[in-house]
């Protein structure tokens, strides 16, 4: 099994910052990105902040079994690995940014939208610091594109949920540090 860095990435720059927290929830909604409960949750809730410095972030994006897991792993598992081999979480607000400019993303499955404790068809997660310790409070975004809708969802996963081998996944790259 070949792993990260050893294994097929897909990376990305994107230019993260340089709006107000307002002036990017009114880019989003111009840009017709919808949220779920969890997405309004976190973008709207006083600890998520923006930077009004625009930096640019390199990100990896990788599935768990390509971090080593075969058989999946829970979050706390996938940080502390991704973090071993090299890998950095991501700043919260890049998921907002993140959605902006991944507008071609593959499309994914509408059938299992309502799909429990498993990340859906199509997703793509992003590894960030989080925000609250509250189990009830999302512990990040992921984006997605379900009947040509672009996605910005919030999600809720304890730190026992086993994340499936194919889900995929967004790390910053530390080659920018």
């Amino acid at each position: 099994m070949r792993i990260y860095p050893d294994c097929p990435v897909i990376t990305k720059t994107i230019e993260v910052g340089g709006l107000s927290k307002d002036d990017l929830i009114q880019k989003l909604q111009q840009s017709s990105i919808s949220l779920n409960q969890y997405g309004e949750k976190l973008l709207f809730d006083d600890r998520f902040t923006t930077t009004e410095t625009t930096y640019s972030v390199e990100i990896v994006e990788l599935s768990v079994r390509d971090l080593g897991f075969p058989n999946g792993a829970t979050l706390p598992e996938i940080f502390k690995q991704a973090n071993e081999l090299g890998l950095q979480l991501c700043p919260p607000e890049l998921g907002p940014y993140l959605r902006l400019e991944y507008v071609d993303q593959a499309e994914g499955d509408s059938g299992n939208l309502s799909q429990k404790n498993e990340a859906p068809s199509g997703s793509v997660t992003i590894a960030s610091e989080l925000i609250s310790d509250e189990e009830s409070f999302p512990k990040g975004f992921y984006v997605r594109k379900v009947d040509g809708v672009l996605w910005l969802r919030g999600y809720v996963a304890d730190n026992l949920h086993v994340w499936n081998p194919d889900n995929r996944f967004i790390f910053k790259s530390n080659k920018d540090n």
